[in-house]
């Protein structure tokens, strides 16, 4: 016998003299009367015959949900670095450009914002070219992004001090 049926048998054994040292009061009453529930033998060998069986059940049946789908695992709920706000207004304090993970290499514009919440941010600038500049103000949304390790917000482009991308005429 490996270890595994030696500790399933073991675990098995006590769980029944458990149950069954728990249930002699209620042993005892269903033996009581000989002639409702039968003989005593017939009854007290009915009562373990079905605590065996409702124990192979459970064990079995969570031991299969374990192997098939793995252990439970609590849903995640993701976390708004505005605090659950949709917007927040920002002054510029800096100008960055910060550098993409490994496959991406154009350089992302980013602006440090010291937000209405009082947090200080890094936060992406969407588009081609911008005029931001220390002292601005900026509208911010949340928005990761998904290559630049740290920046979790972006920049509203058309809103405050921060204009729409111009379009190119050719």
């Amino acid at each position: 016998m490996n270890f595994l049926a030696r500790s399933m048998v073991s675990g098995a054994r006590s769980c029944l003299t458990s149950s069954i040292a728990g249930s002699k009061l209620q042993l005892t009453r269903l033996c009581a009367n000989p002639g409702i529930q039968g003989n005593v033998l017939t009854t007290t060998n009915s009562y373990i015959g079905s605590l065996i069986q409702g124990l192979q059940i459970r064990l079995g049946s969570s031991l299969r949900r374990l192997h098939l789908f793995g252990p439970y695992k609590k849903y995640k709920k993701k976390k708004n670095p505005l605090d659950g706000k949709p917007f927040a207004k920002g002054v510029v304090i800096q100008t960055v450009i910060r550098k993409p993970k490994k496959p991406n290499s154009a350089n992302r514009k980013c602006v440090i914002v010291r937000l209405s919440t009082g947090k200080e941010m890094v936060a992406f600038i969407p588009g081609e070219g911008h005029n931001l500049q220390e002292h601005n103000m900026v509208l911010c949304r949340p928005g990761k992004i998904k290559d630049t390790p740290g920046v979790k917000i972006r920049c509203v482009r058309g809103k405050y001090d921060l204009p729409q991308v111009i379009k190119e005429t050719r």
